[in-house]
């Protein structure tokens, strides 16, 4: 089950999956308000939505325009969508100016309240910020009722498992329903209605899927995310005012946003594009002379900012994994996939010329190997993820250490082994899958080859102490949903991830 969600999902962005799931939510606000189930009328609903995505777009166009950048028409819509969903709707000139307001202000503050390309906060919530402190507008968040909570569930839940960040919002639904039924219960309800009433009435569920999984406002590290949620679970769940400032929802993922940055990497890595070199037939390794040696542990990945010409829905922002390891103070090198199609970023960066300028706006990810070196590992690579452990297993040589790992790595074909003659010369012990008809490679010592692709049982021949060692796995959602399944199958109960998600 969990293998074709993530084949599923993963086939699309982010970007497309959002705003593909915000628009099921407007269409069925749009039928709701005609079969006479919501509380405002077709003339509201229409209204707001073309003020909302209208004056989003103005305000990132607007801003676009004078900074000569070039808008992202996707991204403009998603916020559009959001700002709708939670504006209070209208039909008035008055009200309808204030929705205006609130979208162009979400447009205007990507710009606005961005450093190095970042958004500080998230941008519809920005925008419903603007126009409540201005007095023109209201986020009355009438997305959280009972005829579309149904929806709502599941793009959350789609979101969220799509970003990984289930363990982000057990941490915000704990908090925040945890604070608002012990208000309802000590008030006079049963613990039930007051649920009921929460789910209901309060945008828990979209506040979190649909807002709080944005990518460009989030911490970089499991724990800081955490913090992150929880934080927002007070705000929102307080609901305190300051003077006649009510601190709503949109108020505390404000509040989060800013926190967030504040514990993220607040200055910019300079680099230097240097040259490449070609690892397989369709992939790269990229290496930057960075201004200053860059801190980071063996594993994580850097986010790299790129403006470029005919920049796609994703824009001009994307992650890698680093490859270099830490003690390499004067290269820093990133693999990745050549083939991606449609990808604006990857084009430009391939096409780099030398000393042509980079900036790393984020350093994160935990994906650690164990401290103690005594634990015994495996580590299982599909096609391009064997990038974070080549950074581990350079770091391993560079400290001198010893340590028990075995690579499984899965590839297309025999041309894709990447980094195979320094993993060879580095000893590690890897157990290749590869197809048949790709033809047998002639392997290196210590190589051994197990079939087409991993199952219980030969991984297990393969490798007899599985069960012993502590299982990361590194690769696209499909590929670690089913070595997942292999796994658990072998008996191994849990392992982590590192999934290449794109966005």
């Amino acid at each position: 089950m969990t293998a074709a969600l993530d084949g599923l999902l993963g086939r699309l962005t982010m970007y497309r999956l959002t705003l593909a799931l915000l628009l099921v939510l407007t269409v069925e606000a749009l039928v709701l308000s005609v079969a006479g189930l919501l509380a405002f009328t077709p003339a509201e609903i229409g209204g707001t939505l073309v003020a909302a995505v209208g004056g989003t777009i103005i305000g990132t166009r607007l801003m676009a325009l004078i900074l000569r950048l070039r808008p992202h028409g996707d991204s403009s819509v998603i916020t559009g969508l959001i700002v709708f969903l939670i504006m209070f709707p209208s039909s008035t000139s008055a009200g309808l100016g204030g929705i205006l307001v609130a979208g162009v202000a979400a447009g205007a503050s990507k710009f606005l309240l961005a450093v190095r390309g970042r958004h500080v906060v998230n941008p519809a919530a920005a925008g419903a910020v603007v126009a409540t402190l201005l007095g023109v507008g209201t986020a009355g968040w009438w997305v959280a009722n009972a005829y579309m909570l149904p929806v709502v569930a599941v793009g959350a839940f789609l979101l969220l498992y799509r970003t990984r960040k289930l363990a982000m919002a057990a941490v915000f639904l704990v908090v925040a329903l945890g604070i608002l039924l012990v208000g309802l219960v000590q008030g006079g309800m049963t613990a039930i209605a007051g649920l009921q009433l929460v789910l209901t009435s309060y945008p828990v569920l979209f506040l979190l899927g649909f807002m709080m999984t944005e990518p460009l406002t989030l911490p970089p590290l499991r724990w800081q995310q955490g913090l992150f949620a929880a934080i927002v679970a007070v705000v929102l769940a307080a609901q305190v005012s300051i003077g006649p400032v009510f601190l709503g929802p949109e108020f505390a993922l404000v509040i989060g946003n800013v926190v967030a940055f504040l514990m993220g990497q607040r200055r910019g890595v300079r680099m230097s594009f240097t040259g490449s070199r070609q690892l397989t037939p369709t992939s790269t390794e990229l290496v930057f002379e960075p201004a200053k040696p860059v801190r980071f542990r063996a594993g994580q990945y850097m986010e790299l900012s790129m403006p470029h010409r005919g920049a796609d829905s994703r824009g001009s922002r994307r992650i890698f994994s680093i490859t270099s390891a830490p003690q390499q103070s004067d290269a820093v090198t990133f693999g990745l996939r050549t083939t991606e199609t449609g990808s604006s970023f990857k084009k430009a960066l391939l096409d780099l010329p030398r000393n042509a300028r980079v900036t790393g706006t984020l350093v994160g990810g935990d994906f650690h190997l164990p401290r103690d070196p005594a634990v015994p590992l495996l580590l299982a690579a599909g096609g391009i993820g064997v990038t974070p452990f080549i950074s581990q297993l350079r770091d391993i040589d560079l400290k001198g250490e010893s340590r028990d790992i075995v690579l499984v790595y899965v590839v297309r074909s025999a041309a894709e082994i990447a980094f195979r003659d320094e993993l060879a010369a580095l000893g590690t012990r890897v157990v290749l899958y590869v197809p048949p008809e790709s033809g047998a490679p002639s392997l290196p010592a210590g190589w051994s080859s197990a079939g087409r692709e991993p199952h219980a049982d030969d991984l297990l021949a393969a490798v007899p102490d599985l069960k012993e060692r502590t299982v990361l796995v590194s690769g696209s959602p499909s590929f670690i949903g089913q070595f997942r399944s292999t796994v658990r199958a072998a008996g191994v109960p849990r392992v982590r991830t590192d999934a290449f998600l794109g966005y």
